[in-house]
């Protein structure tokens, strides 16, 4: 797509074109994506802006870039020259780069306790797989914590019972 209908797509389905604000991000961005390709983000001229409105002094140009010959209002990161940015025309059709919002990652562990199984192997990995609920939530991993001996659930042991003086 051009840089304008990537920025529409991205504003529509997802948030916005990229915005790399430090050589880290460029670098995630760079492991995410196959290289060889110019991928417009979201910098764009008028004074260098992010069509986020995000504010950002990073800059990682190629060399002698930006050079501003012709209508190069727009910038590509070339991740053929390790996501290095050049300016180009915003009418070019290329692959785009867009985010998303951020989700908070939190982690919560829950005891399940089970009594009276039956029989049944609680540590075998085909009833453990069934035993996870799935479905609640695309964002929502359920996973089991094993112990340091490699099983999950572990036989809780008796208490014995003190003699009385």
């Amino acid at each position: 797509m051009t840089w304008t209908e990537a920025q529409s797509y991205c504003r529509e389905h997802h948030t916005d074109l990229a915005s790399v604000r430090n050589l880290t991000e460029n670098q995630q961005i760079d492991e995410l994506l196959p290289g060889g390709y110019h991928y417009w983000i979201g910098l764009y001229r008028d004074s260098w802006k992010w069509s986020d409105g995000s504010n950002s002094s990073f800059k990682y140009w190629k060399v002698n870039k930006p050079n501003y010959k012709g209508p190069k209002a727009c910038v590509a990161a070339a991740f053929d020259n390790s996501g290095k940015w050049e300016d180009s025309d915003c009418g070019v059709e290329k692959p785009f780069i867009c985010y998303g919002p951020v989700v908070p990652v939190s982690m919560q562990v829950i005891k399940v306790r089970v009594e009276k199984p039956n029989g049944v192997d609680l540590n075998d990995q085909a009833f453990l797989d069934d035993m996870l609920v799935e479905g609640l939530d695309d964002n929502v991993k359920l996973v089991w914590r094993k112990q340091p001996d490699g099983q999950v659930f572990q036989k809780k042991k008796k208490k014995k019972k003190r003699d009385e003086l």
